[in-house]
């Protein structure tokens, strides 16, 4: 198998408050983790000036046993410029409002996604996605219920309505300097932040988010025209229904984009569904089978028994509408592999963490690693198989 020279990876992150600056940090701390336990030295480039998105070039090297017939060489290195396409701007926006604003949009987007069938379809096709969407809701309106139970305490007990002049006050205290502060435990407001962004994606009715992805159609269209053995397009959770938009825009105005190139799309965690199992996400929907159909892209869909937060199992393509297209390759991974038994045992309770653990550096050698995916010697196609080597020699 020929080694891969020169990559270009264009990753789009998950819904997660970091900038550009602070993924590429996050990265070189993952690939660094990633090196040590494989045995092969790795340099993380500064960011390009001027660059958006960021751009960085890694290189990756290392000594082989013995020369490799395809390469003749005892060594290898490998150079892959990453694109990290942030969403950080739409997050920040979707956390500006005010406490009660960032609840009032978070319930409508929860409606909204309940009318139009989405929960539906994630109990019918991942229960445990359901609970995920669910969970913060209710615990919100739980505690909406105990406020106000505080509140009208003086009525129910008979006493004078005057008395609600001191339980009116102490069931706000409670809500603000008790639930809100619990809550933050479970990042309650950044998932209903999460969800308005689920909505505005499936029903692409918000300018200010179709004009942002336009932009981004614009900067992966000119990383497109740099030269490199293999295209790795990679993408984390909400990140994927981001990458699945750019990617069709630029399929739907060039359907010969990709001719002669050699392309692996990879969704890590994907929660493309999130979005389009709404009845009005038809574009999304629309943009996968272009995805799904292109010849020239090799589609890895890597999902994970203990991640609650994407759809274990779920054919992403037909589920999408189209059955009758090239499925992507499913990629069944274990977090329990990729880390020490201490380390998993302290995250394993903490679903937002283990969601994160496909984008970060492993404790130890397993079959999937981010880092080796997206700037190893090998090709990234070969974590569709689990007999294939992920590291040469």
């Amino acid at each position: 198998m020929k080694l891969i020279e020169k990559r270009v990876v264009l990753h789009f992150t998950g819904f997660e408050p970091l900038d550009g600056v602070a993924h590429r940090a996050r990265y070189e701390r993952s690939a660094r983790q990633s090196a040590a336990v494989w045995g092969y030295s790795v340099e993380t480039g500064a960011t390009d000036e001027g660059s958006v998105p960021i751009s960085f070039e890694v290189t990756t090297a290392g000594a082989l046993a013995a020369p490799e017939p395809e390469t003749g060489s005892p060594g290898w290195k490998t150079k892959s410029r990453i694109h990290m396409v942030d969403h950080d701007t739409l997050v920040r926006k979707l956390r500006a409002g005010n406490t009660l604003s960032q609840i009032i949009a978070g319930f409508r987007s929860c409606a909204e996604i309940m009318l139009e069938g989405g929960m539906r379809g994630y109990f019918r096709h991942a229960w445990r996605f359901g609970l995920f969407f669910l969970f913060p809701f209710l615990l919100t309106a739980l505690a909406i219920a105990l406020t106000a139970q505080i509140a009208i305490l003086p009525y129910a007990l008979s006493f004078s309505p005057w008395h609600m002049l001191w339980s009116g006050p102490l069931a706000l205290c409670f809500f603000i300097f008790a639930f809100l502060p619990f809550s933050e435990r479970f990042h309650t407001l950044h998932l209903f932040a999460d969800w308005v962004m689920a909505v505005a994606l499936g029903r692409m009715d918000r300018t200010d988010f179709n004009d942002w992805m336009e932009d981004r159609a614009t900067a992966v269209r000119k990383a497109l025209d740099e030269e490199a053995d293999e295209y790795v397009i990679s993408s984390h959770s909400m990140g994927s229904s981001v990458a699945a938009h750019v990617i069709g825009i630029l399929l739907e105005r060039e359907p010969e984009i990709f001719k002669g190139k050699r392309v692996v799309f990879a969704t890590l965690g994907s929660a493309i569904l999130q979005c389009a199992l709404m009845s009005s996400a038809t574009l999304l929907r629309a943009r996968v089978g272009l995805i799904a159909r292109c010849p020239e892209i090799s589609w890895l869909d890597v999902q994970c028994l203990t991640d609650s937060i994407n759809f274990y199992k779920v054919p992403v393509v037909a589920v999408s509408g189209h059955p009758d297209a090239p499925q992507a390759k499913l990629i069944l991974i274990r977090v329990k592999q990729m880390l020490t038994r201490e380390h998993y045992r302290k995250i394993r309770k903490d679903q937002l963490r283990v969601h994160r653990q496909y984008v970060l550096g492993p404790d130890q050698q397993a079959s999937f690693d981010f880092t080796l995916m997206t700037a190893g010697p090998m090709p990234a196609s070969v974590f569709a198989d689990p007999d294939e080597k992920r590291m040469p020699g």
